[in-house]
């Protein structure tokens, strides 16, 4: 029976590094053991001037294919990035002719963020289960530092860059044997749209209190008509509404994220095992978006997720927003945590809203 599974995986960081006390130095009301109570994080790396996530993720792939996979095999490429190298042409196009991988192979970008690498292996499998490819090269990059507020530290203390790169091909497997990626939960709520967001650089008409971004409407939801948020009452509200600015800016709403997060992931959670048809305690492994040790550990406590199963790593490369659950994974497989035949779940979720939530069968040797 031909399924999809994971079969190699690998990550890059950039070679710069902001540490806490770099951090420190420029907040000096925030200790370096501040940063690391808050955040978990001791180290973020940081893309240098030029250095793009097309870049970030090839560097990650080179470090497949040293590993024994064959670039000359890979018949599919996703890159899935909310910070790509051009608008067009697709990031994943150049990294095809990068990378050496034939031209009868298909590429395609994907844009999402903390939920992205779920997303990208639901997107693998099917190309895989369906017959259109069988050797798919996930890539990940973010390169989310170019968008941060000098004098932001609510995020500049927890993003960091990176890149991943994950192997899914078709395998062989017995007849009515689980799956080894799958089965799959997502969602979205794009009401929470304007708490993760970067307003500029796209070609939505921005103006503060004026016509031409979205605005709440009546019901609820999002119409036309006015500015986007026109909130003041974020301690960043007045920078990033500042017109005579055109620097891209993230701009985040860490407590509605918090909220949102608590709210959702544990019911996708709940319903990733009940579709399963698996008790909690038949998950040898959990490995969440990694947004910060705050965060994590409350869900932890909320999931009642053993310690020992929950993996962590953050602490020396910080939120690389779709780059964290793999990175997590390779971490886990290196320091022996991670295991053929392992059942891991995996749960992304943030920037949209949107989230996903898989099992896998771990089939890296």
């Amino acid at each position: 029976m031909r399924e999809a599974a994971i079969t190699a995986i690998e990550y890059h960081l950039p070679e710069t590094t902001l540490s806490n006390a770099d951090l420190a130095a420029e907040f000096p009301d925030w200790s370096v053991a501040k940063i690391a109570e808050k955040t978990g994080i001791e180290t973020r790396h940081i893309a240098a001037a030029g250095e793009c996530s097309s870049d970030l993720a090839a560097a990650a792939a080179e470090r497949l294919f040293a590993g024994g996979v064959d670039r000359a095999a890979i018949d599919y490429v996703l890159f899935c990035t909310q910070s790509p190298d051009y608008f067009l042409p697709t990031s994943a196009c150049v990294l095809q002719q990068r990378l050496g991988v034939p031209t009868t192979a298909g590429a395609l970008d994907f844009n999402l963020g903390c939920s992205g690498y779920v997303y990208g292996l639901g997107l693998a499998k099917g190309l895989v289960e369906t017959g259109q490819a069988s050797r798919v090269l996930l890539l990940t990059g973010e390169t989310y530092s170019k968008m941060l507020a000098r004098d932001d530290r609510s995020v500049r203390t927890i993003f960091g860059d990176g890149g991943s790169a994950t192997l899914v091909e078709a395998v062989e497997t017995e007849p009515g044997s689980p799956p080894r990626i799958g089965p799959f939960v997502y969602g979205t709520d794009g009401s929470g749209a304007r708490n993760l967001i970067v307003e500029r650089g796209a070609f939505r008409a921005w103006s503060p209190g004026s016509s031409g971004g979205w605005s709440p409407g009546s019901s609820g939801g999002w119409s036309p008509g006015s500015s986007f948020d026109s909130r003041t009452d974020s301690p960043l509200a007045q920078d990033r509404l500042d017109p005579g600015s055109s620097q891209p800016t993230l701009f985040m709403d860490g407590g509605e994220i918090f909220a949102f997060t608590l709210a959702t992931v544990p019911k996708a959670l709940d319903a990733l095992l009940k579709r399963a048809g698996l008790a909690a305690d038949a998950v040898d492994l959990y490995a969440f978006h990694q947004a910060n040790r705050h965060m994590l550990e409350y869900l932890r406590r909320k999931t009642r997720i053993p310690e020992e199963k929950f993996l962590v790593h953050l602490s020396s490369c910080g939120n690389t927003v779709s780059a964290t659950i793999p990175i997590t994974l390779r971490e886990a497989q290196r320091e022996g945590r991670l295991r053929p035949g392992a059942v891991v779940a995996l749960v992304g979720f943030g920037v949209g809203y949107s989230w996903g939530a898989a099992l896998c069968r771990w089939s890296v040797r």
